[in-house]
């Protein structure tokens, strides 16, 4: 019983250590709560009629696949009051999880060709790649509309 113990705290103690040992100058990244590590440089512009929104992609395989797609306009198809989607034409690498959340603004892939964007809150079963997310969703709703709608992604200057 003593032997388990004593790895038990030999290992919190390295812990403990190399946590706080790091580097100041590193670079700083956040993960959200899958897990996916954010970067703050993963910037596009969704432009919706006159209105130009600024997201910011996650650092996993499926955003890094989208963001090689840009720039690109799609007409985009209402689903259900508080979504618009757009089939790709090829599919793109997954890593989907059920979300349970989906947060107003977030931009997901459903599948492995279905670009979502998401303009309300809601709770879900379904499972989905997390792409990002736009940084101000004021005015969303009212720029998306109520029917299908031309949206256009790029590169962020």
């Amino acid at each position: 019983m003593k032997q388990p113990l004593l790895v038990l705290m030999l290992m919190m103690s390295v812990l403990c250590t190399g946590a706080t040992s790091c580097d100041k100058s590193e670079d700083i990244r956040t993960e959200n709560n899958n897990g996916e590590e954010n970067m703050t440089t993963n910037k596009i512009t969704v432009k919706v009629g006159q209105k130009t929104f600024t997201a910011t992609l996650l650092d996993n395989s499926s955003a890094k696949a989208f963001k090689k797609l840009l720039p690109m306009t799609i007409n985009m198809v209402e689903l259900n009051g508080n979504e618009k989607y757009y089939d790709l034409s090829g599919s793109l690498p997954t890593n989907s999880s059920n979300v349970g959340t989906i947060q107003n603004g977030e931009l997901m892939l459903y599948g492995s060709k279905t670009l979502v964007l998401f303009y309300k809150s809601f709770s879900t079963s379904y499972s989905y790649s997390r792409l990002g997310r736009l940084d101000d969703v004021s005015g969303l709703a009212e720029a998306l509309g109520s029917g299908s709608i031309s949206v256009k992604f790029e590169l962020a200057n």
